[in-house]
């Protein structure tokens, strides 16, 4: 089987400079491709991006984005899918999420692939476990469009077979992506966070009150009773849609929270979207990395998975995807919203040297897999399996 120079690949996604997890999904993913050399990166490039946006914003995209859907409008998905079809595209990847989409729960979306003439192979980035009867038809549908449903995976796999009827032999499991590096002592880059000689609990990602942050706040509050120097840093922008219609709401809760419990020295945050290579600085800068969630059903944390290739020592939520990724000792648990189980797990490794070191080694060896340069390679192979499969010509 020949590389995928060969041929034209287009993604559906949102997209940088959005603020989107599974834009930056999408722009990590062909970064990884073109890294491989799996895509010629010059004017022969044959990566192209259908962005999905805002109506409300104005994105510079990079040359990569060749046509733009206005989320909320239902003709872009149906001029979308004829530019493709007109296209020298040979396979379309569709990053799918039912919240970045137009229509009730994304619903537009079935139109562009219906209308579609090339094959598709669709990353699921949610797969809810008691989804509504409107969102469990809409993956089924997406499902059937689609000549490979990619989940993040097995769970992803088992829901989609026992609940949503997908065939087996359509699924194929491939990680979630994340960062590859050495896994060091957090010393130096505690520098780099101005938090020499912390302890350093940590948090990343877009927020918005589904993250679970105040009770991790009102935990830091017990916490820094025992471990006064204890530094807990919450990175990352209000979530865009969140922000569209609650403003900083829950920014400005956090931080009073924070005033109340008298923790200005040991919460703080940034309020940034920040570059990869700065996100691994504070990863690599952290002894624990939490994702306190609130919601079962998430699937996929892009969060969970840098954190283990990373080799963080990690606590959580029992969310689907931390259940499965967490196991033989590569995390610890804690039930949802509870403070008390939180406060006395994160004591526990901060004192316990021992404990955190193999907690960090455990999920660094099982990272190694995720890493993006297999996960893209994996990515290569699926695309040329289905273009071999509809005859094309690699």
């Amino acid at each position: 089987m020949e590389s995928l120079r060969e041929k034209s690949v287009s993604f559906i996604s949102t997209y940088p400079p959005m603020e989107c997890g599974v834009g930056i999904f999408t722009y990590d993913l062909i970064c990884a491709l073109v890294e491989l050399e799996l895509f010629n990166n010059s004017e022969n490039d044959k990566i192209q991006v259908v962005a999905v946006s805002n109506k409300e914003e104005y994105y510079s995209y990079d040359e990569r984005v060749v046509f733009d859907i206005n989320k909320q409008n239902f003709k872009d998905y149906l001029k979308a899918a004829d530019f493709l079809n007109k296209s020298e595209t040979e396979v379309v990847c569709v990053q799918h999420e039912y919240g970045i989409f137009g229509g009730k729960d994304g619903e537009y979306l079935i139109a562009l692939l219906r209308d579609l003439q090339k094959p598709v192979v669709t990353t699921l980035h949610t797969i809810q476990e008691k989804p509504s009867e409107s969102r469990k038809d809409i993956l089924k549908k997406v499902s059937k469009f689609s000549k490979v449903v990619v989940v993040l995976n097995k769970k992803g796999e088992k829901l989609l077979t026992e609940l949503y009827d997908v065939s087996p032999k359509k699924i194929k499991i491939i990680s979630h992506g994340a960062p590859d590096v050495f896994l060091t002592d957090t010393s130096y880059y505690k520098k780099h966070l101005h938090a020499e000689g912390r302890p350093v609990i940590f948090t990343f990602g877009l927020i918005r009150p589904s993250k679970g942050l105040e009770v991790a706040i009102e935990a830091m509050a017990e916490v820094v009773k025992e471990i006064p120097e204890v530094l807990y840093i919450i990175l990352g922008a209000t979530h865009p849609s969140f922000k569209g219609e609650h403003g900083e709401s829950y920014r400005s809760v956090l931080k009073r929270l924070v005033r109340e419990k008298d923790l200005e020295k040991n919460v703080v945050f940034r309020n940034e979207f920040v570059s990869k290579v700065e996100l691994v600085k504070y990863l690599m800068g952290s002894d624990i990395c939490l994702t306190p969630y609130l919601s079962r059903d998430q699937i996929s944390s892009g969060v969970l998975s840098y954190a283990l290739a990373c080799g963080k020592a990690i606590i959580s939520t029992p969310y689907l995807y931390a259940l499965e990724l967490l196991k033989d000792g590569r995390g610890a648990l804690v039930p949802f919203k509870d403070t008390d189980a939180l406060v006395k797990v994160l004591i526990e490794i901060i004192k316990d040297d021992e404990r955190r070191e193999k907690m960090r080694r455990a999920a660094y060896d099982f990272g190694r897999a995720m890493v993006w340069e297999k996960v893209a390679a994996s990515y290569e192979y699926t695309f040329n399996s289905v273009c071999s499969e509809v005859g094309s010509k690699l």
